[in-house]
């Protein structure tokens, strides 16, 4: 899947941006680390230290959180990642 995106349940920022994915008919995947260390240890090494959730992958390139997410979306270039998926 071109689009994953780790997430933790009680997390704001994670529902955000997994709205503004769905706004946009965007299929990804969610990986939920709560209480998973593997997962988190994993979603730290993917993205190159980032340690808060949610970190959002776009064709396996970590892009950050969600306000990198509304960033790209802002600038209108989030259209163009995703379309390369």
């Amino acid at each position: 899947m071109a689009v994953e995106i780790y997430t933790k349940i009680t997390c704001g920022y994670c529902m955000r941006a997994k709205a503004l994915l769905e706004q946009k008919n965007v299929d990804f995947r969610e990986i939920k680390i709560d209480g998973n260390a593997e997962l988190r240890n994993e979603m730290i090494e993917r993205s190159h230290g980032g340690y808060t959730v949610p970190q959002i992958f776009i064709n396996d390139q970590p892009i950050g959180g969600c306000d990198e997410l509304y960033a790209l979306h802002a600038q209108n270039k989030l259209d163009a990642l995703l379309a390369d998926q």
